[in-house]
């Protein structure tokens, strides 16, 4: 089954890639699970750093991008994944030409966030589009349900999986750098918009006395809340990370992570904090309760004194049992396992609808 896909070429395509956002994260997540099992991965995007640069692709690009770009940046692969760029439509012309584009071809459209689950977005009844030569993947249970129900388009729920680096012995260095000496540091890494209630993470901080570092930039029209909320805080407080440190070194440095949102398509903090040994505590948002019940352990927001009593007297049978958690149900392996599945058919059925080799790749 294996050699189905060897040496076939796959791209995945966004908005955005090569950034610290979950969309970019779990497109490299797929991109190291096909080169696992022998595809070859190019990266394209409108923004960030792809490895092909499609400016009409960006989610800000005033001009949708021509079939000409599209062709020469993915003519000639074996299949085209779009990751969640035919799935919230923040760039309702982008991702039209890419589905136009996608038509009769090969394609895997991933959703991680769906049109009814943005306000601004529910009108589009139109989206996701659909085509007999596509497979749709969500990144829940729920999503996957509310696809069927509302659009009547069947999906196979991936979820993500984490090759994390861990990184223990940049503790003390990542501390110094943000300025951090003994004190608890709790840390948000988040980006700051509305549903992920920093307000939340940082009155956690309070509670236990401890620095808060959001790591993540303000979006969505929310700087200047942002602003304000930070100037009112009565704990150290410090933002974003700091050039030369990585997301490993932050959860190497934090004594506890925070994910009080109260929406995510999927939440990475709640697996990678379990990798990285940190007890995390997490608002009960629809997906947090999918993913608990594979057995997670974790605080809730509405008493910190149970994460400040632990942090007193940590009790490591916890951060144990987590991390063996996210390593059966979550790991890279497991990802590559399924992603087989759901491409070897797709790709081998289709062999007539990949079209001639680009003459070049750079638009």
């Amino acid at each position: 089954m294996m050699a189905n896909l060897f040496g076939m070429q796959a791209a995945i395509v966004s908005y955005r890639l090569g950034m610290a956002d979950g969309v970019s994260v779990t497109a490299a997540q797929w991109a190291a699970a096909l080169e696992r099992i022998g595809m070859r991965v190019r990266t394209v995007a409108g923004d960030g750093d792809p490895d092909v640069r499609v400016p009409g692709l960006a989610l800000d690009a005033t001009h949708p991008p021509s079939p000409l770009d599209l062709a020469a940046a993915l003519d000639g692969l074996d299949v085209v994944i779009a990751d969640n760029i035919c799935s919230l439509p923040l760039n309702v012309e982008a991702g039209e030409a890419l589905a136009r584009y996608l038509r009769g071809r090969p394609a895997v459209l991933r959703h991680h966030d769906l049109p009814w689950e943005r306000e601004r977005c529910a009108h589009l009844v139109s989206w996701p589009p659909d085509d007999p030569a596509w497979r749709h993947v969500t990144v829940n249970e729920l999503a996957r349900r509310e696809l069927a129900a509302r659009r009547g388009i069947a999906a196979t729920t991936i979820y993500h999986g984490f090759s994390e680096e861990r990184r223990p012995q940049d503790r003390e260095r990542t501390r110094e750098a943000i300025g951090v000496d003994t004190e608890l540091l709790v840390l948000q890494p988040t980006r700051a918009i509305p549903r992920k209630n920093v307000d939340v993470g940082l009155g956690i901080a309070e509670a236990l006395g401890a620095t808060f570092w959001l790591t993540g930039p303000a979006e969505d029209g929310y700087g200047d809340e942002l602003a304000r909320l930070l100037a009112r805080a009565r704990v150290p407080v410090r933002r974003r990370l700091p050039d030369g440190v990585s997301v490993a070194a932050a959860y190497a440095a934090c004594d506890a992570v925070v994910l009080p949102s109260s929406w995510e398509g999927f939440g990475l903090p709640l697996i990678e904090a379990a990798l990285h040994r940190k007890p995390i505590v997490v608002n009960d948002f629809p997906v947090a309760a999918e993913l608990r019940a594979f057995g997670f352990r974790w605080f809730p927001v509405d008493d910190p004194g149970r994460l400040g009593a632990w942090l007193a007297d940590p009790d490591l049978a916890l951060l144990d049992h987590n991390e063996r958690v996210a390593e059966e149900h979550f790991g890279l392996d497991a990802l590559a396992g399924r992603l087989q599945a759901l491409l070897q058919p797709l790709v081998v059925r289709h062999p007539d609808l990949r079209a001639p080799a680009p003459t070049a790749v750079d638009v």
